[in-house]
């Protein structure tokens, strides 16, 4: 199967799906940081919707910056940057490929698009921590628990201020990604 992982600067969804055999390419603004296939560009513009290639399978990370509820706060003064996020969500989730995933904390896309279709926690995947996950599926069934654990911590939302905190609360865990590659490959 012909994977596309957009949004993806890790790696590490890309590379759960190549363990598996598949054809499986990350795509970021960023480059990545597991050496493998990824196309360091615009997803939409360079990607989907420039006749790159035809895929079969699409999980999209679009950035939360501008959609997660925990910056509702900030929500009166970037209206146009909302609906800049907003549009190129649903540009992801009306492109031609048969199979998407879409990848995003409790955000706005709920109330502005559509209610997710599954919501996951790490926990649920081997990782003792919370971090709800909200998933809106086109073509995939909802993720099966792989392996509750104990422990609830919310290591993620207690995270100091830094310059890399960003990076560091956008990556996938690596056993939602194991899931994935399992359940959807």
């Amino acid at each position: 199967m012909k994977v596309l992982v957009a949004c993806e600067f890790s790696g590490i969804v890309r590379e759960a799906f190549k363990a598996k055999g598949h054809d499986a390419w990350s795509c970021d603004l960023l480059p990545t940081e597991i050496p493998g296939q990824h196309i360091q560009g615009d997803v939409l513009g360079d990607v989907l919707y420039n006749g790159h290639a035809d895929w079969d399978l699409l999980i999209a990370h679009p950035p939360c910056t501008h959609l997660a509820v925990s910056g509702a706060r900030w929500f009166k003064d970037k209206l146009q940057e909302q609906e800049t996020a907003l549009n190129f969500v649903r540009r992801l989730m009306d492109c031609s490929v048969p199979k998407i995933a879409i990848e995003n904390p409790i955000s706005i896309i709920s109330s502005r698009i559509r209610k997710p279709d599954q919501i996951i926690q790490p926990w649920m995947f081997g990782h003792g921590e919370t971090k709800a996950t909200c998933l809106w599926l086109k073509g995939l069934p909802k993720l099966t628990p792989t392996n509750i654990v104990e422990g609830r911590d919310d290591r993620i939302h207690k995270m100091p201020p830094s310059e890399n905190r960003w990076r560091e609360r956008s990556r996938t865990y690596t056993g939602i990604a194991q899931a994935m590659a399992d359940q959807w490959g």
